[in-house]
Parts: C-alpha cells; sequence; structure tokens
C-alpha cells in the first residue's frame, strides 16, 4: 500500500503533494515501483494533528481521486475518520475505507456497509490529538487484539462482508515506542482472528527512537526490515512511503524462501506470484478469505 498525502502537514511528506498535479504525478510512480494500492490521505493523524474538517478534508482529496480513478491500473483506498469523506470519496470511485478509529462510528460502519467497500480497521484509543495521552494496557497484544475482534464483529454486524475487512494493531498510534516494537514483533498473532493484517511501520517515530534517527526521511533501513519482520510473519499488507525499497526487500525474502524460482524480468509487484506467502495488497482486501 502506497501513501499518498495531500496535507500541508504530515509527519514526514506534508505539502510535497498538496497539489493535484503532483499527486497525480506521485500516485504514477508509486505504481511503476510496485504497488499494488494507492492510499490518499487529506488529513494529518499524526500524534498531536490538528484536526481538520469534512468540508476543508475533501476539498483536498477530491480532485486527486477523480483524477486518479481511470489513471490507475490498481484500487484506490481513501484514508479517513470522516464518514461524509468516505461516503463521497466511493462515490468517486475509491474502492477501500481506511479509517484510524476503527470504524467505530456507527455512521462510518453503515457507510461501509451500503457501499460495499472494503475496510480496514485500525487500533487507537481517542483520536490523533489526544491518543499519546494514555499508553497504559495491562496486557498489549491482548487488548489489542480483543479491540479488533469487536471492532470486526461490529462491523459484520452492521452488514459489511467478512471478506472486506483487513485488521491494523496500529504501530505508533496511542503506542509508546517500545509498545509499537512489541506489536511489530508479534503482528503474525493478529493473523488468528480470521482476517487480513496490514501494518504501517514506514518513518514513524518508534523507529527513529530504536535507531536514534530525528529525521523521518532517514529511517528508511528501519522501515525495510520492519516490512521484512511483518512479512516472514505473514502480515499481508505493508503500508510504505517508500515502495520501490520495499518491493525489492520483499522480492530478496520471496527468493530467499524459494531460491529455485526466479520471477519473471521486469516484474515489480511483491504479491504477483504467491510463492512468497506475501499476496498482494489488492488480492488480500478484495479477494481474502472469509474468517476462520
Amino acid at each position: 500500500m502506497g501513501v499518498l498525502n495531500v496535507t500541508p502537514d504530515s509527519f514526514s511528506d506534508g505539502g510535497r503533494y498538496l497539489e493535484p498535479s503532483q499527486a497525480l504525478e506521485r500516485a504514477d510512480r508509486l505504481v511503476a515501483e510496485g504497488a499494488d494500492l494507492i492510499d490518499v490521505g487529506g488529513e494529518s493523524t499524526r500524534p498531536r494533528a490538528s484536526p481538520v474538517s469534512a468540508e476543508v478534508e475533501w476539498g483536498r482529496v477530491e480532485p486527486v481521486l477523480r483524477g486518479l480513478v481511470g489513471r490507475l491500473a490498481v484500487p484506490i483506498s481513501i484514508d479517513t475518520r470522516h464518514s461524509e469523506v468516505a461516503a463521497r470519496a466511493v462515490e468517486a470511485g475509491a474502492d477501500f475505507v481506511n479509517d484510524v478509529e476503527g470504524l467505530r462510528s456507527e455512521t462510518m460502519r453503515r457507510v461501509v456497509a451500503r457501499t460495499g467497500a472494503g475496510t480496514v480497521l485500525m487500533h487507537m484509543r481517542g483520536t490523533p490529538t489526544t491518543m499519546q495521552d494514555d499508553l497504559e494496557y495491562a496486557d498489549l497484544r491482548g487488548e489489542v487484539t480483543r479491540w479488533l475482534a469487536e471492532q470486526a464483529s461490529a462491523a459484520r454486524a452492521e452488514g459489511i462482508a467478512p471478506e472486506k475487512i483487513v485488521l491494523d494493531p496500529g504501530l505508533g498510534f496511542g503506542k509508546s515506542p517500545e509498545q509499537s516494537l512489541e506489536l511489530l514483533a508479534h503482528a503474525g498473532e493478529f493473523r488468528s482472528l480470521g482476517y487480513p493484517v496490514l501494518l504501517g511501520a514506514s518513518r514513524k517515530s518508534f523507529l527513529g527512537w530504536a535507531t536514534d534517527t530525528k529525521d523521518p526521511n532517514e529511517r528508511l533501513e528501519a522501515g525495510l526490515v520492519a516490512a521484512v519482520i511483518a512479512a516472514q510473519q505473514g502480515v499481508e499488507i505493508v503500508r510504505t512511503h517508500d515502495v520501490g525499497a520495499t518491493v525489492r526487500a520483499l522480492k530478496l525474502l520471496a527468493a530467499a524462501r524459494d531460491p529455485g524460482v526466479r520471477p519473471p524480468p521486469g516484474l515489480t509487484r511483491v504479491g504477483a506470484g504467491q510463492r512468497s506467502g506475501f499476496p498482494s495488497a489488492s488480492t488480500s482486501i478484495s479477494r481474502t478469505s472469509a474468517p476462520r
């Protein structure tokens, strides 16, 4: 999943793709590098971020979404916690709703159910503005697992098909660096709930904490290691700003698992040829197996 932020204040690339023409060029590049899915966001959800209205968010993403539909050969995801934006985005052609609030809103659940969109349920306490205020967990992995299971059940009760659901433990969202590293190290456990798992570690502060790098743009190597750790545990989708490098790292992992089978020349997609056990994002979300 390639990250496309059309915001002025995202933590690592705020303002770089705010103009629609820049965003469209960026999306083309991400797909050329091997992205199987493009995630478009119009509101920064970094810690302590100031919220924006649905109207402002939609004003940022609408021209980009309309420009991408018909332009890209891969699905499009809208990264939003506003049900109004999600509804408009799917109507405009988005395929998935990536909600950092995990579909806590009944209105958001109804939008996803009504539109038939795929959805990513992410664990987060509070909002981006408040999520770092309470980092106390009696049982981190157990609590995150139970919360994701409950939200998935609520989504299904609202009419969202199980094959449309992907889970995300929310690294960096209401977690300390140590807690995010624990979730990364045990990411495969969340697959026990029977849904595909998405993991987003790219450029996040816990990587900087672990590697003593303050600049998010100097965390490439750490992000690649995180992607490999996730893939080794069977995580189906990696969300990243650095698509090309991540694809190459995961292709090496796939080759090491099966040295006798080499991807054909020109192959760039992580999941093309599912020998690696790490299917492409588009396959994982749109054709997932029903939960066990």
